[in-house]
C-alpha cells in the first residue's frame, strides 16, 4: 500500500518537470508559436468540456433507448471532458494525451437495433378513445 503511494506521489511531481522541460524544447525548436498553440489548446479544452456538459444528457438518453449500456455513454462522455481538461492545462504532453483520448473511438457510436423477430416484442395498434363516446355507446335507451 505504501508503494503505490509512492508511485502515485513520483508521477504526480515527476509530470509536471517532464511538462516543463518538454515545453522549453519544443519553445527552443518552433519559437514563440508554442505560446499561439497553448492559447488554442486552452480554448479548444473549454469548448469541448462546454459541448461535452451539454450533450452527455441527449447521449445517455440515447444510448438508453437504443438497449445499450449507458455506462458506455458516461465513459465516452467522461474522456471527452478529460481530454477537455488536459487541453486546458498548459503543456505539449498533455495535450498529446488529450490528442489520443479524443482519437480513440467512442462505443456509442455503434447503435445496434434491436431485431425485429425479437420473442419479446408484440407488435400492434394503439387506438385512443373517448371515454364519453364509450359511455354514450354502452348506455341502455
Amino acid at each position: 500500500m505504501r508503494r503505490i503511494g509512492l508511485i502515485i506521489l513520483l508521477s504526480v511531481l515527476v509530470f509536471p518537470a517532464l511538462e516543463i522541460y518538454t515545453m522549453f524544447v519544443v519553445a527552443h525548436v518552433i519559437g514563440w508559436w508554442l505560446l499561439a498553440w497553448l492559447i488554442l489548446s486552452a480554448l479548444i479544452g473549454w469548448l469541448l468540456i462546454k459541448e461535452e456538459s451539454m450533450a452527455v444528457f441527449g447521449r445517455f438518453l440515447v444510448t438508453t433507448q437504443s438497449g445499450q449500456s449507458p455506462f458506455a455513454a458516461i465513459w465516452d462522455s467522461g474522456r471527452t471532458m478529460l481530454a477537455g481538461l488536459l487541453l486546458i492545462i498548459p503543456g505539449v504532453l498533455s495535450d498529446i494525451i488529450a490528442l489520443i483520448l479524443l482519437i480513440l473511438p467512442n462505443k456509442t457510436g455503434n447503435f445496434t437495433p434491436r431485431s425485429a423477430n425479437d420473442e419479446n416484442v408484440f407488435e400492434g395498434e394503439v387506438r385512443v378513445v373517448d371515454a364519453e363516446k364509450i359511455e354514450s355507446k354502452h348506455k341502455p335507451q
